[in-house]
């Protein structure tokens, strides 16, 4: 029992890593799209922002999914 404990608290561990790592991420595409001026790079982190925030909507999920399930998070 202690071997599944261990696991869920490294894959609970992954998950907010990958939270982490994709706020980051998003903060920089954010910043990335308010400092340039050329009409294809606009277009081009329009669509990074909104592909990092779909991302970062899933992991929240699996992140309540996961405390619904065990109560760790």
């Amino acid at each position: 029992m202690k071997l599944f404990a261990k696991r869920k608290r490294q894959d609970n561990t992954a998950l907010l890593n990958e939270i982490q790592m994709t706020k980051l991420a998003l903060e920089s595409a954010y910043s990335n799209f308010e400092n340039v001026v050329d009409p294809d790079l606009i277009d081009c982190y329009i669509y990074e922002v909104n592909a990092v925030q779909k991302r970062y909507k899933f992991l929240l999920k699996q992140a309540k999914i996961l405390e619904d399930e065990c109560g760790l998070i």
